[in-house]
């Protein structure tokens, strides 16, 4: 086994989850992943934690969405979470196309079925991480083996320190009311961020972080935003979104690819079409797109907002919780002709933060 991923295993249960004795903890890989349950199942063994590993297969995801007529939550899976204390999931797969001739409409209705289950999972200590695939390396026209490197340097930072660095924007982000977000000709958004809550990702929850979040107030976006930044979902490359918000809700939109399955992700339900987060990339380390979000996201110079659910611990008491079953990110290149105001304040100009000597 490479000893570079039982240092990933050990960041995870240490750092992200942080298991103890007598917690129950299901590991959620695919077959391809198989080192890394061995280790943490040793480091399960190690602490006296539970572990149950789940291997899932994007083959036969595809067989079901396609085969169903209908979907419903299953309930023996939802109170097989409710037993759970801890979610350890790790992407990664031979063919990450697998599920590319799945309807749209097929998706929309899986994830309406899996809402409880997916708000099960979040109420844990939960960690979403990757394993270097040949498949995710050729999806990011890289080497199996420069794919390996990039993903086990990435996950390896020294996380106090990169907390730190983020700290400062959390200080400015936090106590705002008003975010604007210009880019190029085609970007430009403001947004209410008042009463709710920043979050430091610094590895936990996502492995790696790089990243500080917040919700929009829900009605509060208006503007357009052009989403120069491709993203991968359900198989299929979605590229060159463009999308019109106004009081909050996508009103207009297109793709210059696979727009239908921008649409189906946008009509998904009542909360698909308004903005469940709004991230600011930090993660100097990712310096290459990937074609994956949970890189791509933390890359600096980038801002990225989701379509779909905020996550409840970052939106205030007095503000509404926008719920849906999709949470979708996409990206904006932050690095020239681009400004994030706070407050009617520069913060960012051109992918360099106010606290960064080169602003």
């Amino acid at each position: 086994m490479d000893p570079r991923i039982r240092d990933h295993a050990e960041t995870i249960v240490e750092h992200s989850v942080s298991l103890e004795a007598g917690d129950n903890v299901v590991i959620q890989l695919p077959p391809e992943a198989a080192d890394l349950a061995t280790a943490l199942y040793e480091l399960c063994g190690d602490i006296g934690a539970n572990p149950v590993w789940i291997a899932y297969s994007d083959r036969a995801a595809r067989a079901h969405l396609l085969a169903a007529d209908d979907f419903e939550t299953p309930q023996h899976q939802l109170a097989f979470y409710e037993q759970t204390d801890a979610f350890i999931i790790a992407r990664g797969g031979s063919n990450v196309t697998e599920t590319s001739d799945v309807p749209p409409e097929a998706n929309a209705a899986h994830r309406r079925a899996m809402k409880p289950v997916q708000t099960e999972r979040l109420s844990k200590r939960w960690c979403l991480t990757q394993f270097p695939t040949s498949g995710h390396a050729q999806l990011a026209g890289m080497s199996t083996e420069a794919y390996e490197n990039f993903v086990w340097d990435a996950v390896s930072l020294d996380w106090d320190e990169q907390q730190a660095f983020q700290a400062q924007m959390v200080e400015i982000l936090d106590p705002a009311d008003e975010v604007r977000i210009t880019a190029g000709e085609e970007t430009d958004v403001t947004m209410s961020v008042a009463g709710n809550q920043t979050i430091n990702d610094n590895g936990e929850k996502n492995l790696p972080g790089g990243e500080v979040f917040t919700a929009p107030v829900k009605h509060s976006v208006n503007g357009t935003v052009y989403f120069d930044m491709p993203l991968y979902r359900y198989g299929r490359e979605i590229e060159d979104v463009r999308v019109r918000f106004e009081d909050g809700k996508v009103v207009s939109h297109s793709a210059g690819r696979n727009e239908e399955l921008l649409t189906g992700i946008l009509d998904t339900d009542d909360g698909s079409r308004f903005l469940g987060e709004l991230g600011i990339g930090m993660n100097r380390a990712i310096d290459q797109f990937t074609y994956n979000m949970l890189f791509d996201e933390k890359m600096g110079d980038t801002v990225h907002m989701a379509v779909g659910a905020a996550y409840p611990e970052t939106v205030g008491e007095e503000n509404e919780l926008n719920e849906s079953a999709e949470h979708v990110d996409m990206i904006v290149d932050m690095s020239g002709d681009s400004t994030i105001e706070v407050d009617g304040e520069v913060v960012q100009r051109n992918g360099t933060f106010v606290f960064e000597d080169e602003f």
